[in-house]
């Protein structure tokens, strides 16, 4: 029992300290999102050639509105194939708030986001460059976040929402990793998830196909916990698109199609986590 409460207070004392931070990231996020969220959304759909750099440069940006818009505009076919990628490979869903609540990581958090806009946009570029001459037909706009919840409430209370669900969830992961490394032992979960193997980042991927922000919280939180790589991190991040590909799923009527697109996005996300973990040694 008292193992058991020394779990549940370190858990308890390690999401704590993340709140503060938490909370001013998801307000920033909601300020976003309802002051420009429109006109984002506008300028993904018209930028034509350039798309798939405009669409990594706004999925970097940490809401889930940007992949359901791509997935909502790729269905009404007003977005290529390759600016649907970008986006989502470059969404990156709860790890911003989650490493900003980590102040002691506060230099990785550039380099990712610089690694994932680049690995979208040049990703993107190359879908459209090799399927430039098969146009895809003309069909009709599905509603952008149909069933959401991005617009309800002002901006304190959607960050609050926010704060709260995603703290709880925080604890959650907090108190399985604690009972992971008490109960299995360091070792143990390390060869578990694959620990210095390159075979780490393909995992990763796979996790973060997952469409929730559960994925991108454990994948981060297990990054900080020294159990995956920076690599594995880029590698599943790259893969997670919120709940983006849910609504592809949902929107765009062609399960072949949808399935393609879920495989192509974890086969570049883990070759890039492979290439960058080799690289990083």
């Amino acid at each position: 029992m008292e193992l058991f409460l020394d779990i549940i207070l370190d858990a308890l004392l390690d999401s704590l300290k993340m709140l503060p931070f938490l909370f001013g990231a998801y307000f920033l996020m909601e300020w976003l999102e309802h002051s420009s969220g429109e006109r984002m959304e506008k300028a993904l759909a018209g930028a034509r050639r350039l798309g798939p750099v405009t669409g990594a440069l706004l999925g970097c940006i940490p809401q889930c509105g940007f992949s359901v818009a791509a997935a909502n505009l790729y269905a009404g076919r007003v977005i290529t194939l390759g600016t649907l990628a970008a986006v989502f490979l470059s969404t990156s869903d709860e790890a911003v708030p989650l490493l900003l609540g980590a102040p002691e990581q506060a230099g990785v958090l550039l380099p990712l986001l610089g690694f994932k806009v680049a690995l979208g946009a040049l990703a993107g570029m190359v879908i459209d460059w090799a399927l430039r001459g098969r146009p895809a037909p003309k069909e009709g706009i599905h509603d952008l976040c149909e069933n959401c919840g991005c617009e309800e409430g002002n901006v304190l209370s959607s960050a609050l929402r926010h704060t709260g669900s995603i703290f709880l969830f925080i604890l959650a992961v907090n108190l399985l990793l604690g009972w992971g490394v008490t109960v299995l032992g360091e070792e143990r979960l390390s060869a578990l998830l694959l620990s210095q193997s390159l075979l780490q980042p393909l995992a990763a991927a796979l996790l973060g196909l997952i469409p929730n922000c559960a994925a991108s919280v454990l994948l981060t939180r297990l990054y900080l916990a020294g159990t995956v790589s920076f690599g594995s991190l880029a590698a599943g991040l790259s893969a997670a698109s919120g709940v983006g590909l849910m609504v592809l799923f949902r929107a765009n009527p062609r399960p072949r199609e949808n399935l393609a697109i879920a495989a192509l996005i974890w086969a570049i996300g883990a070759g890039a986590g492979v290439l960058l973990q080799l690289f990083l040694g």
